[in-house]
């Protein structure tokens, strides 16, 4: 292996397990797999979606020249680019950064709304060197120091799921809010996203809200969430967030219920689903709050606990909600205590049907 000592401009927070210094060492032995870790040279400028994601959560933009330590990965983003981890990767071949968070592989797909994405260089695979005194290093992989998978739940803390039928529908803004109104009501709130691409800004939102921690899959290891892999780093993230011993967790469901990012295994596993306190749902349109009824209801047999987003920007959807679909509404933006109140009595109503533990006897 030929190795070469490189300094970063930026270090995506995509790469946060990895526990990257701005000099590392490269190896020219590239795995071209989803989560291992890249050094790429940005080889031009652009005027939109020009920024990545720090370790502290800051938007830094991207400049021609700047060397980017970014992640393996897929995504398929309906207002985003679209793209998968090509089978070979060499030294000097040309990959794109596909989102904020800095996920490296081939675009297949972009959005006009945002343009190509950036073009960079591969300069080599990140190595580690786990071992004081190691010679020998290994490509850096976000699994490193990960929180663990978990095939059980062994959280019992009341959940409230916050879902969508679409990206951009409105989920962070009501997740924040409702970590933010628990919080104030007095409850120890955690918070999580479970699906989504990797980026930290709505955890670290939900963390400015009150929340006393926040996970995301990208702390088991996980670059951007698929069917198969989605409920036991769910369960995972659960259980580490439950050690904390919170009153209430706020999970964020990121995409849609119809989307490529396995939402649909979350809402299927019987484990997760139970520990579901409240489903908030956020949608943009009256159609896509009758759409996401019928298959919550149909498909998964879960109840909508509110719905928020868009569609209840005025009275128009909230009519049409309230009316059509009799289920409460309410904007997380300008209604946020309402939104609050009704999770609060779904909690309430959740706790009082748990089976109450029988008292040991001597």
């Amino acid at each position: 292996m030929i190795t070469t000592r490189v300094k970063l401009d930026k270090i995506s927070s995509s790469t946060r397990n990895a526990a990257l210094t701005p000099e590392v060492i490269v190896g020219d032995q590239i795995v071209a797999q989803e989560g291992y870790v890249l050094a790429v040279r940005i080889k031009h400028d652009k005027s939109t979606y020009n920024s990545v994601e720090d370790l502290a959560g800051r938007m830094v933009t991207l400049r021609a020249g700047d060397v980017l330590a970014g992640t393996l990965g897929t995504r398929r983003a309906l207002r985003g680019y679209a793209g998968v981890v090509p089978p070979l990767i060499a030294v000097g071949d040309t990959i794109d950064v596909l989102n904020l968070g800095g996920i490296l592989g081939k675009c297949t797909s972009a959005n006009p709304e945002i343009g190509p994405p950036f073009k960079a260089e591969v300069l080599g695979a990140i190595l580690m060197f786990p071992e004081l005194g190691d010679r020998v290093g290994r490509p850096a992989h976000i699994k490193d120091k990960a929180v663990p998978t978990a095939d059980t739940l062994e959280c019992t803390v009341p959940v409230v799921y916050i879902a969508g039928t679409c990206m951009n529908a409105g989920k962070t803004v009501a997740a924040t809010e409702l970590v933010r109104g628990l919080y104030r009501s007095g409850l120890r709130v955690a918070a999580a996203k479970l699906t989504g691409v990797s980026l930290m800004r709505d955890a670290l939102s939900m963390r400015d809200a009150g929340a006393s921690a926040a996970l995301t899959f990208n702390d088991i290891g996980i670059a951007s969430t698929h069917a198969g892999v989605t409920v036991s780093s769910a369960k995972g993230i659960l259980n580490r967030l439950a050690q904390g011993k919170p009153d209430v967790i706020v999970a964020e469901l990121g995409d849609g219920i119809l989307g490529e990012y396995g939402v649909q295994d979350i809402l299927a596993d019987r484990e997760l689903s139970a520990a579901g306190a409240a489903w908030v749902m956020a949608a943009p349109d009256p159609v896509g709050c009758w759409g996401a009824k019928v298959l919550m209801e149909q498909r998964y047999g879960l109840p909508i606990t509110v719905l928020t987003g868009p569609a209840t920007d005025n009275e128009v959807g909230r009519d049409y909600i309230n009316a059509e679909l009799k289920l409460p509404a309410f904007n997380a933006r300008r209604e946020p205590e309402a939104l609050v109140e009704v999770v609060q009595a779904s909690i309430a109503a959740w706790q009082a049907a748990r089976p109450v533990p029988e008292l040991a006897t001597a």
